[in-house]
Parts: C-alpha cells; sequence; structure tokens
C-alpha cells in the first residue's frame, strides 16, 4: 500500500549526503537548514578537493622547468631597459629587438659555456692520467712547516709521504672523499643538462620581452588581490632586487670570472677554467675574487717570465680592483642583501638546481629577503613601534 501523496519518506540523518550526492537529489530549500549545511558542505568540499587536484597535478608539471621560469624572468626583468632601448633604436620593432638579444645573449653563454666545460674535461682527464701513470708530482715540504702550531708535525708528515708515494698518503683519505667524489662526478654528468637549461632560458627569455606588460599587470593584479594595500609596491621591490643583484652580484661576477679566465688561459695557467669557476663562486658571494686572483699572481711571478707575468698581475688587478669599484656602484643604484643571504641562495641554489642555481639561487633567496624585510618594516610602522 502506497503512502498517501503528501507524505515524505525521511531518511536517516546520516544518510542524507547519499541522497544528495548520488541520487542527484533536488536542492534543499531554504527552511530546511540542516539538509542545506549539509548539501553546501559537499558542494564546498568536493570543489576544494578538485581545486587541490589541480594544483598539485599543475605544480608536479611545472616543477620539473621551475629554474628554467625563474632565470628567464630574471633575465627578462634585468635585460628589459635594454630591450626596450634597442626596441627604440630599431624603429619600435619589439619583435626585431627582442630577436637580436636573444641571439646576443644565446652567443654569450654558448662560448663560454663551452670552453668551460671541454676545458674541465681536459684537465680531469689530465689529472686522472698523471695519478695512474705516477708522474703527478708534489713538491717536498720546507723545515719549517713542523713549527706551525697544533698541527705543523702531522702537515710536515703526511707532506713529506705525498711527496714519495702519494697513492699511499692519499690512501686513508680514500673513503671521506668517496662521497665527494660521487657528488662531483653527478655535478659533471649534469652539466649537459644545465648547459641546455640555460640555452631554453634565454629562448623563453625572448619570449617574455613581447609579452612584457600584459605579465606585469597579471602580476600586479595578483599581488592585489593578496594585498591590496602593498601588493604593487611588493611587486615593483621585487623588479627591483632583481635588477640590482643581477646587475651588481651576477653581472660583475661573471665580467670578472670572463676577464681573469682569458687572462689566465692567454698566460696558460694550468686549471684556467677550474680557476675562473673559483673566481666566479666567491665574487657572487660577495667574498671577493682575492682569494684566486692573489695566489695566481703570486705563481705567476714565480713560474712564468716577466713580461707575462706583469700582464697577467695587470689583468688580475684589475679583477679584484673592480670589486672594489664597479660592484659598489652598482649596488648603490639598488638593494643591498646581506652576504650571508647571498651566501646561503648560492649554495641552496646549486645543490637544488645544479649550476643554474648558482645564478637563480641568490636572486630568488634576495627577492624574498627583500619582500620578508619590508613587510616587516610596514608591520613594525603601523603597529608604531
Amino acid at each position: 500500500m502506497s503512502p498517501p501523496p503528501d507524505e515524505r519518506i525521511v531518511a536517516p540523518r546520516n544518510h542524507r549526503w547519499m541522497d544528495v550526492f548520488w541520487k542527484g537529489a533536488r536542492r534543499p530549500e531554504a527552511g530546511d537548514g540542516a539538509s542545506l549545511r549539509d548539501h553546501n558542505a559537499i558542494e564546498l568540499a568536493i570543489r576544494l578537493s578538485l581545486i587541490a587536484i589541480l594544483i598539485y597535478w599543475t605544480a608536479v608539471i611545472i616543477f620539473p622547468f621551475a629554474p628554467i621560469i625563474a632565470w628567464s624572468v630574471i633575465m627578462a626583468v634585468a635585460l628589459y631597459p635594454v630591450f626596450a632601448w634597442l626596441s627604440s633604436r630599431l624603429g619600435g620593432r619589439p619583435r626585431l629587438a627582442a630577436l637580436a638579444l636573444t641571439c646576443v645573449s644565446l652567443v654569450l653563454v654558448v662560448g663560454p659555456v663551452t670552453w668551460l666545460g671541454l676545458d674541465l674535461i681536459e684537465a680531469s682527464t689530465g689529472l686522472i692520467d698523471s695519478v695512474n701513470a705516477g708522474k703527478l708530482a708534489v713538491p717536498p715540504p720546507v723545515a719549517s712547516v713542523k713549527e706551525w702550531p697544533l698541527v705543523g708535525q702531522q702537515l710536515y708528515d703526511f707532506w713529506s709521504l705525498a711527496s714519495t708515494n702519494l697513492r699511499s698518503a692519499l690512501a686513508p683519505l680514500l673513503p671521506q672523499l668517496k662521497p665527494l667524489g660521487e657528488k662531483l662526478i653527478e655535478a659533471v654528468s649534469s652539466a649537459g643538462v644545465g648547459t641546455l637549461k640555460f640555452l631554453l632560458s634565454v629562448v623563453v627569455m625572448g619570449f617574455l620581452f613581447l609579452y612584457a606588460q600584459p605579465l606585469v599587470a597579471v602580476v600586479e593584479n595578483l599581488a592585489s588581490r593578496i594585498d591590496g594595500a602593498q601588493g604593487a609596491r611588493f611587486v615593483a621591490l621585487a623588479g627591483d632586487t632583481i635588477r640590482a643583484v643581477s646587475r651588481g652580484v651576477i653581472g660583475v661576477s661573471l665580467l670578472q670570472a670572463v676577464v681573469a679566465g682569458a687572462g689566465m688561459t692567454l698566460a696558460a695557467v694550468p686549471g684556467a677554467s677550474v680557476l675562473t669557476l673559483l673566481v666566479l663562486i666567491p665574487g657572487i658571494v660577495q667574498v671577493g675574487p682575492g682569494l684566486v686572483t692573489v695566489p695566481v699572481a703570486i705563481w705567476a711571478w714565480l713560474s712564468l717570465s716577466p713580461l707575462p707575468a706583469l700582464g697577467l698581475t695587470i689583468c688580475l688587478g684589475a679583477v679584484s680592483l673592480s670589486d672594489a669599484l664597479v660592484k659598489p656602484f652598482f649596488l648603490s643604484r639598488g638593494l643591498t642583501t646581506p652576504m650571508i643571504v647571498t651566501f646561503v641562495g648560492v649554495i641552496g641554489g646549486i645543490l637544488a638546481h645544479g649550476i643554474i642555481g648558482l645564478f637563480v639561487g641568490p636572486i630568488v633567496v634576495a627577492v624574498a629577503w627583500n619582500l620578508a624585510d619590508a613587510w616587516l618594516h610596514d608591520r613594525d610602522a603601523g603597529s608604531g613601534r
């Protein structure tokens, strides 16, 4: 016997969500408060789940390209004034200006990277061959080494053994050096991938030039949604930080490494490519290239004839002098970041993204540092402290 038409079968409360979800039941009326709350909660849960899945999936897809995108954005922001100037010089042709700047950047990247990679391979191969053939010679220590405090005698004994039998001297250290060697082999093997990422970043940079204004508008709109009062200012602050660090730290350090590398290569300094890389890293960390240039200059006067030694000394002296004159000039036109923050960015960038992280890491960390610093100062000012 069927129930009267005006009677309804009311499901137990713990089964209402099944009716709503599986049967596509009608949306509860406003008067049915409990059913309406259950229905809204289910809809909200489904929407949030779909959004979370979409964000996670997008992050998984984009994550391998994160260093490429970050480096291309950094280069586009840093070089945009050059692009605008070149575009006006070419009669308002932004496509031609973007193409020309991209080609020049590719040449500047491919040339030094190729030279550095080939020279590193040659130096590594020569070192391995010398060790295997027993031709790698270590000069004997001087007697004054024994008088050094704490480690003098131990260092003298190890140095003496290395000068007569290098393999025996290194044998106790092999277990400790093995993890470091594996890391070095991994870094060398990923050098090709890092070079490809550099090239792709330069190409993407060329496209970003053409869509710079719409992209900046989108970023400013997003920042305003996050912080309506300070969003646009934070975007401008991020751009200023990128330009200051990329020109005053990355750009000057690259110029120093190129000049020092050219001078050492012309002077036939052994391991010029490795020394060039060692000039670059302290420059980015803001320690300065003197840690490398001073010992190389001393070696030049001890090993080379006077004229080549003088030329190399002038070259390396110009590199060291630029760190005291040129870099402060660029940094004074932008923002400064504490050295420890830059150091963390360099080391963390290399560990996370390889060679490209050497340049991306300090800039990203500097932007985060300056944005956090500005935000905290705004809060302190707003609270009257």
